[in-house]
């Protein structure tokens, strides 16, 4: 499978958006049943570095096609099955997580966008999103 050229892509930190009316979650999160975690993606900037306004649809694009968020909720059964997370959980609240591309359920709660994973849907954990580049493009340092 050919990988399209991302080299001139934007980094995470020129879109993810740090204020904090963006990136409040809900005082009463729903329920989660068994094994889920429920994560809040990065929130996105209002407009660019130019100062070109990005439209809604961009930006709910945008925050759906990332991979990074916060965890928000995590289930009763979570990180229990002690033969499958023997050295305990793989994230906590407040936790800054990647996911895969397309895992998990995409909901929207209180005009809040949310995605649902498994417990074992958790790729790593990051300490801040901005350090991470999904679009990193390995064919151009190949030979």
């Amino acid at each position: 499978m050919q990988q399209a050229h991302l080299g001139k892509s934007i980094k995470n930190d020129m879109w993810i958006t740090e204020d904090i009316e963006d990136i409040s979650t809900p005082d009463v999160l729903p329920e989660l049943p068994g094994f889920h975690v429920l994560v809040r993606p990065v929130s996105i900037k209002e407009k660019t570095k130019g100062g070109i306004l990005l439209p809604n649809s961009t930006k709910d694009d945008m925050s759906y096609l990332t991979t990074i968020g916060e965890v928000i909720k995590i289930g009763d059964l979570a990180y229990n099955d002690k033969d499958k997370f023997p050295k305990g959980p793989w994230c906590q609240l407040g936790d800054y997580i990647c996911y895969a591309k397309h895992a998990g359920q995409k909901i929207q709660y209180k005009n809040v966008k949310m995605i649902l994973l498994y417990d074992d849907q958790v790729i790593m954990k990051v300490q801040d999103p901005k350090f991470l580049d999904p679009t990193f493009n390995l064919t151009k340092y190949s030979s």
